[in-house]
């Protein structure tokens, strides 16, 4: 039985190295082959994903400026209704129409963050415009009244609202342009994409027919 023991020693067959190589070689191209379109496909959704975001907060930073001045204005009414009360015979209509003029602006209601529906921002701003007519109104009747101008308090509402109403067209400006270049990242490629995957649309825009914005400096009383 020599020849049976002699087989049994024999070592096992190994593949030549030149044939280990290769395989070894393949199976890292095939690796490369799929994670380096993974890991770019990852790198773009990840890449456009954060600048839309970045694009959404300076959005949401740009309106929070436009309400932080509207608020301003609509805070500083009560106390220049109070001062014109003051003056005798004053026209009770033109107090009238600003009081609801500020109360309609009160009555209207957008989301907290960002306004998302073009009814609501349009309703909005149709609001804040009839409130900034009123206004000026008044200021304009204002001028038969020579005492009521003369006092400090009014001297004093009008001129922070005169400030206001040029911080408002300031702030209705960057937003409308932190509007548009959001809107265009969610709408041009690729990042339409990354913006359908995950769930980004577009913001409404203020119209560019309003009244408002072709006046956007206001100089009461002068």
């Amino acid at each position: 039985m020599p020849a049976a023991h002699a087989l049994l020693r024999l070592p096992p067959h190994r593949a030549p190295a030149s044939r280990r190589g290769a395989v070894s070689k393949g199976c890292a191209i095939g690796a490369a082959v799929v994670l380096v379109p993974l890991v770019l496909a990852v790198l773009f959704l990840w890449g456009g994903y954060n600048g839309l975001v970045s694009a959404q907060e300076d959005t949401a930073q740009r309106w929070a400026q436009v309400e932080n001045q509207y608020k301003r204005r609509y805070d500083l009414i009560p106390n220049l209704v109070e001062t014109v009360q003051g003056a005798a015979d004053f026209e009770q209509s033109t107090l009238t129409e600003l009081t609801e003029a500020r109360a309609s602006v009160g009555r209207v209601q957008l989301p907290e963050r960002l306004p998302t529906d073009q009814a609501q921002l349009d309703a909005y701003v149709r609001a804040q415009q009839g409130l900034g007519s009123a206004l000026g109104r008044l200021f304009a009747v204002s001028e038969n009244y020579p005492q009521l101008k003369a006092t400090d308090a009014f001297r004093d509402l009008q001129s922070q609202l005169e400030g206001t109403e040029n911080r408002i067209a300031v702030a209705r400006e960057d937003y409308t342009r932190a509007v548009a270049e959001f809107n265009k990242k969610v709408r041009q490629f690729p990042s339409n994409l990354v913006a359908a995957l995950t769930g980004f649309e577009t913001l409404p825009q203020f119209s560019v027919d309003e009244v408002e914005t072709t006046v956007p400096q206001v100089e009461f009383g002068k």
